[in-house]
């Protein structure tokens, strides 16, 4: 039996982004735009009346823009929403970051500004967002806080310890949502270092960054090459390479390669996981969160075939539950928990200092 059409609501106050936008969407079968909107409030309204199954929506808009539309959406009609707009400056990053967080699927970047003419260019990622879109389901993930839950000024004068823990954490498609509830959730007084592969454009993982630092009192920072790895830090892999541990005399260190995307990642997370495991071992919690494909069930297995132990999002909580339940199926794990209960997970794992199961 034929899969059932996708029905796709544009949502831009130029009327040439949505004729333009509406033709990239409709060259891919599956998929129908069913009308377009101009602003939030009339987004809000075409939702109500026309039930799509997809909306793409731009963020500076007449009226309620698209971040305050996707938090409405996000909180009275949950919906895939893949947001397309401009980016590049601080500002427009930092609104990607957010509309991730508040529960985008993907943020798809209009090439030369809000009015691109040349939309074609990123007519393949579109179509990838969609195909991802396609793949979500919404349970009974929390939403997004518009405020963070900690700020106590994190800061890099401390006392660096050498990390003799560590956490490694994969996440994709509805990733940053998450990465903010479990950060915010994190203790002050973390006895491991924390790395995380979050696959988004690497234009973004500085904001991410900022966005985390602002959610807790550890601090936050994108990782470099060299860099030494302490207790009660936060590394976020950079976009542009692959991320591995390297055992020196007195230390751990970042390596960081070009390196060829594996599971369609740059950085990808099995590397990490993997370089975690050798190093680790059983001192190693593994997390794997939402997204699609499967990056990180392999590193996974690796992490919990060396004592090191395995958290899982639960298919509720996740946006998509492909990395999780492939993660699942490959290594299997210790906890199987929803958003709001992996930093805790993390914290009893870490403290019992063995796998449990």
């Amino acid at each position: 039996m034929p899969e059932k059409t996708k029905r796709v609501l544009v949502v831009d106050d130029s009327a040439f982004m949505r004729r333009l936008i509406a033709e990239v969407v409709e060259l891919r079968d599956g998929f129908r735009v069913v009308g377009t909107a101009a602003d939030g409030l009339e987004a809000l309204d075409s939702i109500r009346a026309l039930s799509p199954d997809i909306v793409t929506l731009d963020v500076a808009m007449p009226r309620l823009d698209g971040l305050a539309t996707l938090e409405r959406i996000m909180d009275e009609m949950p919906l895939p929403v893949i947001v397309v707009s401009a980016a590049g400056s601080t500002d427009e990053n930092a609104s990607a970051v957010r509309a991730l967080e508040l529960g985008a699927v993907e943020f798809v970047r209009k090439p030369s500004g809000p009015v691109s003419i040349d939309m074609l260019v990123v007519r393949e990622q579109l179509l990838r967002a969609l195909d991802a879109a396609s793949a979500v389901t919404f349970g009974g993930s929390e939403p997004a806080s518009a405020e963070p839950r900690v700020m106590q000024g994190a800061t890099l004068t401390a006392l660096p310890r050498n990390a003799a823990r560590a956490v490694v954490i994969a996440a994709s498609t509805g990733g940053p949502r998450v990465l903010a509830d479990v950060v915010s959730r994190l203790s002050a007084d973390l006895d491991a270092a924390v790395l995380i592969v979050q696959h988004m454009p690497a234009e973004f993982v500085p904001t991410l960054a900022a966005r985390l630092g602002e959610l807790t009192s550890l601090p936050v920072a994108v990782a470099a090459d060299g860099d030494p790895l302490y207790s009660g830090r936060i590394y976020l892999a950079p976009g542009n390479g692959q991320v591995r541990l390297r055992r020196g005399t007195y230390s751990v260190t970042i390596e960081i390669n070009a390196g060829d995307p594996l599971c369609g990642a740059r950085p990808s997370a099995d590397p990490l996981f993997q370089s975690v495991a050798k190093i680790f071992g059983r001192n190693a919690v593994g997390v794997v969160l939402s997204g699609m494909g499967r990056d990180g069930a392999e590193g996974l297995r690796a992490l919990r075939g060396a004592g090191g132990a395995g958290v899982v999002q639960d298919r509720a909580s996740s946006i998509i539950y492909g990395m999780p339940a492939a993660a699942l199926e490959a290594a299997g794990a210790d906890a199987v928990v929803p958003s709001r209960e992996i930093a805790a997970a993390i914290h009893d794992l870490l403290t019992a200092n063995r796998r449990v199961a």
